[in-house]
């Protein structure tokens, strides 16, 4: 991958994580949540805001990337991964109230191009490569984002992935992928659903088959040292008003 390429994929993934910084020493609940969910539960936040006059504040990367910051002592109250995994890690090191564990979400894992692109069945004959025609395909990390590893997973049980392992653009979360597709800089994409819902510079041009890789779920608890208001917002995401947001923005509910 050239140098050029490295460095707009950096400045990609800087302007998406900017964002929603962590806070230190504000008042209200930090959430800490995977970079998937920014346009759904951004509009949550806001609604339960106005709502209950209580401040909320989102900070949105990777969830591999949040759970080392909490593993490293940051404030959050909630964290809501993108897999299962990152939750186990903080579970089995007593960072969670196990307890207050659920899966709050599922998704879909598609490839996307730019707008009006034609579609592509996804199937084991499928020469990704050509569809490429020289360009990258973008990918949240392979070995460590959930989106990526969900990727890269798809990849190989259809028999692709050796033939595009070279042609692959790592960003460092799955908007910053998203935002690759988006902007041109890459042809093809593999993302959420939620991702490409959010996003109207792109398309869906097919999703991977679900038993190409592992479910797609989204477990979320609170901290050990999680606040009353924290309880409160956790609540408020599983109501019907949010779960219905949620599904608005190309989520599903576990066991849909």
């Amino acid at each position: 991958m050239t140098r050029v390429f490295r460095c707009l994929i950096a400045v990609l993934a800087l302007f998406v994580a900017s964002a929603a910084p962590i806070r230190a020493g504000a008042e209200g609940v930090l959430v800490f949540a995977a970079a998937s969910l920014k346009t759904a539960l951004d509009a949550i936040v806001a609604r339960y805001q106005e709502e209950f006059s209580q401040d909320v504040t989102v900070s949105y990367a990777a969830s591999s990337v949040l759970a080392r910051q909490i593993q490293l002592g940051a404030p959050a109250e909630l964290y809501i991964s993108a897999n299962q995994d990152w939750m186990d890690v903080l579970e089995h090191e007593g960072l969670l109230d196990s307890v207050s564990r659920i899966d709050l979400l599922a998704n879909n894992l598609v490839l996307i191009g730019l707008k009006g692109g034609d579609p592509i069945e996804i199937e084991p004959t499928l020469d990704l490569q050509s569809q490429l025609d020289g360009g990258y395909l973008a990918m949240a990390l392979v070995d460590a984002v959930p989106a990526g590893i969900y990727g890269k997973s798809a990849l190989q049980t259809l028999g692709i992935w050796d033939t595009v392992e070279g042609q692959i653009a790592q960003a460092d979360n799955v908007r910053a992928a998203l935002a690759l597709v988006a902007t041109g800089a890459s042809p093809l994409g593999i993302v959420y659903n939620s991702d490409a819902t959010a996003e109207n510079r792109v398309d869906v041009l097919g999703t991977f088959p679900q038993d190409t890789h592992s479910p797609i779920i989204y477990p979320a608890a609170l901290m050990q040292a999680a606040s009353a208001d924290a309880q409160n917002f956790f609540e408020y995401l599983q109501s019907e008003a949010s779960q219905a947001e949620f599904q608005r923005q190309g989520f599903t509910l576990p066991g849909q």
